[in-house]
């Protein structure tokens, strides 16, 4: 394991912040995650990521853990399917490239998240139609309190739109480990989001609909390495139908997408009409060219971020009475 004091967390936010914690610990085993859980059961503890849904309001006065376990391997297979169990430090984009070159399919449409397995589990990650949901078979999990594993059902995990148990009524008590994904053999490819099926062509191999995710998210978002972000900062609202229908009389062609009994409207479409798209607040941006992004110029700082993402949630109550939340978590 890897233990350090006052340090930086510049390189463990994709925001680009610089706050420090009192003391970062890296782990490489289960057997070492459950030490850390013992000789720090008295401190405040914060698990992390890539830090890729993350914004330090300040400098962290706790413990924060970090997982280097970064390998898969097959668990077992049958007609149809594949079972693909993953490391919770393992870059998820990383572990989709490596299942689209054995042309493993199930993965492809959440190509270039960033992110690692263990906290797009905690998320529920999802893009062009999919959520990982779609896929999870279980959770492999470490009790904070105790040290005990527990393994998560599908089911147990209580999924919902970028949502799980992990988020609410189990938030900090359990450390994801490990992920297991049914995964299939055979290509079952979904198309019908956004631009996804133009880009691909007709009968397209599980590569060639991770290059067209990954050309579309190029297109649209910006670098990390060159302008912090978290990548999408809102989640996209789902308002009841009536609702969308006084809107659609409104607006001509609202996008928008039918989800839990109700319609899912774009935030970045949201947030456009109430002209965001482009504007600042200090050093934080409403990114030109997807106005659901956040991203920092350089010198923003946390106050710069939440002042901008809390305008921008007022007026599209205002215009639409819509509420918008954070996607980001704020610590």
């Amino acid at each position: 394991m890897k233990i350090s004091e006052n340090i930086s967390l510049l390189p463990y936010n994709t925001f680009g912040i610089d706050v420090k914690t009192r003391i970062f610990a890296e782990y490489s085993s289960v057997e070492e995650l459950r030490e850390l859980l013992v000789r720090y059961k008295n401190e405040r503890i914060l698990h992390i990521g890539a830090g890729s849904n993350l914004l330090f309001t300040g400098d962290f006065d706790g413990v924060i853990l970090h997982s280097a376990m970064r390998r898969a391997r097959c668990l077992n297979e049958d007609g149809d399917h594949v079972f693909i169990e993953a490391d919770s430090g393992l870059v998820m984009d990383e572990l989709i490239s490596q299942l689209c070159d054995m042309g493993i399919s199930g993965l492809e449409n959440l190509s270039y998240i960033p992110g690692e397995v263990g906290a797009s589990a905690v998320q529920n990650v999802g893009a062009y139609g999919v959520e990982v949901k779609d896929v999870i078979e279980s959770v492999r999990t470490i009790c904070v309190a105790d040290g005990s594993e527990r393994v998560f059902t599908n089911d147990e995990c209580k999924y919902g739109y970028r949502d799980s148990i992990f988020k609410n009524e189990l938030r900090g008590q359990y450390i994801v480990t490990h992920v297991t994904y049914r995964l299939n053999k055979h290509l079952e490819p979904k198309l019908d989001y956004g631009n996804l099926c133009s880009e691909t062509g007709d009968n397209p191999s599980v590569m060639a609909i991770r290059e067209a995710v990954i050309r579309i998210r190029k297109q649209k978002l910006p670098e990390v390495s060159e302008l912090g972000s978290a990548g999408s900062f809102f989640k996209n609202p789902i308002v009841p139908r009536a609702q969308y229908e006084a809107i659609a009389k409104q607006y001509e062609k609202v996008p928008h997408f039918e989800q839990d009994g109700g319609i899912k409207i774009p935030a970045a479409w949201l947030i456009e009409q109430c002209g965001w798209k482009g504007k600042t607040i200090g050093g934080a941006q409403c990114y030109p060219k997807q106005p659901l992004v956040l991203v920092n110029t350089g010198s923003a700082s946390p106050q710069d971020i939440i002042s901008l993402a809390q305008s921008i949630c007022d007026s599209v109550k205002e215009k639409f009475n819509i509420d918008i939340r954070p996607e980001v978590n704020y610590i």
